[in-house]
């Protein structure tokens, strides 16, 4: 079967998720490199959302869900339709306003020198479960979008989206172990875990505004 290829909105949806995973991307480089300097290896992304810059990440937060909204949309404008791709589209969509929330729950950051934080209050605990919440719902919908799309008259997207969702499950997994066993790392696995969901948006939206489809069919 073919599938058609993706209208106007899908196509200018595609491009506006590009443009917001590079420019998420570039903001988070751009304050990694201003005070107070968290240590990206051991320091989770939200600190950079407490000091002096912190309102950029912020709105940098706030720019991430806008990206998986617009992704959202452009997936969903390509087919196959069917109860994985709308459980995979919700799930993404749930990790997006997951990091919206973030921008408004400050995360708890530990004193100089101490790698976890011991004393945590209401807001940072909250923090901690909707960034969670976020990456595993996050992770499922990259899941299920994956396996979607081998089947969506788009082989050749599948093999990039399947190593980033395999990279986003590993920096998963190394985050729950560094967590409990090696908090000097926790900064670097979440940051595989992000760079693999924001890669896999960032590849399947690239599929949706550059590639075309093929009929398999044809190719027998």
């Amino acid at each position: 079967m073919i599938h058609p290829l993706p209208g106007p909105v899908g196509r200018r949806s595609a491009t506006l998720a590009l443009a917001g995973v590079i420019a998420y991307v570039l903001v988070d480089v751009v304050l990694q490199l201003l005070p107070p300097h968290y240590n990206p290896i051991s320091a989770a992304e939200s600190n950079l959302a407490v000091g002096p810059f912190g309102w950029v990440m912020n709105l940098n937060f706030l720019g991430r869900a806008a990206s998986t909204g617009v992704a959202v949309v452009a997936i969903g404008t390509v087919g196959p339709a069917s109860r994985l791709r709308r459980a995979g589209l919700a799930l993404l969509l749930c990790g997006g306003a997951c990091s919206a929330v973030l921008a408004f729950l400050p995360a708890d950051v530990p004193a100089t020198g101490d790698l976890t934080v011991t004393d945590h209050t209401p807001i940072g605990i909250a923090h901690l479960a909707v960034a969670s919440t976020g990456f595993l719902a996050a992770l499922a919908g990259v899941t299920a979008l994956t396996v979607w799309l081998r089947g969506s008259g788009r082989p050749r997207a599948f093999p990039a989206a399947a190593a980033l969702a395999v990279v986003a499950a590993t920096g998963l997994l190394t985050l729950g172990l560094a967590t409990a066993f090696a908090p000097a790392l926790l900064g670097l696995a979440e940051r595989v875990c992000l760079a693999g969901i924001l890669g896999w948006t960032f590849s399947a939206c690239a599929f949706i505004r550059f590639g075309r489809t093929r009929d398999r069919s044809l190719a027998r």
